[in-house]
């Protein structure tokens, strides 16, 4: 099945091509993402921003069934064509809807234009899936996972343990990575349970060939204790804050 997925030509979506007018612009934030076993940057994770730096929440409350799919694509062009201004050598990770995906073979056309026409390999885009928990149809997304790394890209499951993002999704289908939620990471050098929770995913994505990328660590203590249970891949303001527009430095000196 992989084979004739590759080898097809993807087409352009209906739904992608209905809605042209978004209604207003952005542009893209970047936030290291860490391999603390190699001190090196693994990727960046592109951060949507209103123009003047205006958080995330003022873009994303504007974004209506009506305006969702072009926003998706647009997001994903404008993400691959700042990593390529930026010059970025590493992994860029994109926020992707799994609601804006009508059928992954035609979504995606937008997408591989855009690497194509900014010189950005392929095998170093990573789709975060997000909301998904908002998917009542699994076999969806476990479809669109499927075909997006069949044509080389990374994917992950973005906030896992937040919500519904847990072991039913897990069961259903599953991503390169997983980021831990930020609220499971938070203090956890403080809180046994928290503790537990996490080293028994940790073993669970390891049994999966899944790799695990804890978000939000803000302290040294989250990053020790982090280190102790076998994460390498981390993301959050203890190595460095989003950049706007730009690759901010990450101090790899601190990191022991």
């Amino acid at each position: 099945m992989h084979k004739e997925q590759t080898q097809c030509q993807p087409t352009g979506c209906k739904h992608c091509e209905d809605h042209l007018a978004l209604g207003f612009d952005f542009t893209m934030a970047f936030q290291p993402i860490v391999d603390c076993t190699d001190k090196h940057i693994f990727g960046y994770e592109a951060l949507v921003r209103g123009l003047n730096n205006e958080s995330a929440y003022s873009v994303i409350s504007q974004v209506t069934d009506e305006n969702r799919y072009t926003f998706d694509q647009l997001c994903r062009i404008k993400a691959i064509s700042l990593a390529a201004q930026l010059k970025i050598d590493s992994i860029v990770s994109i926020n992707i809807l799994p609601n804006a995906i009508y059928k992954p073979e035609r979504c995606i056309k937008t997408t591989l234009e855009a690497a194509k026409q900014y010189d950005f390999p392929v095998e170093q885009i990573m789709f975060e899936f997000t909301e998904v928990e908002k998917v009542e149809d699994t076999t969806h997304i476990k479809r669109v996972v499927d075909y997006y790394q069949s044509l080389g890209f990374i994917t992950a499951t973005d906030d896992f343990g937040s919500g519904h993002s847990g072991l039913n999704l897990l069961a259903d289908f599953q991503s390169n990575i997983i980021k831990l939620d930020m609220n499971l990471i938070r203090d956890i050098h403080l809180h046994k349970a928290r503790q537990i929770i996490v080293n028994h995913c940790i073993a669970m994505f390891e049994e999966l060939n899944i790799v695990a990328l804890a978000e939000g660590v803000e302290t040294v203590e989250e990053y020790q204790w982090l280190r102790q249970a076998g994460v390498s891949l981390m993301q959050g303001y203890f190595f460095a804050h989003p950049g706007f527009e730009s690759l901010p430095d990450v101090d790899f000196s601190k990191l022991g």
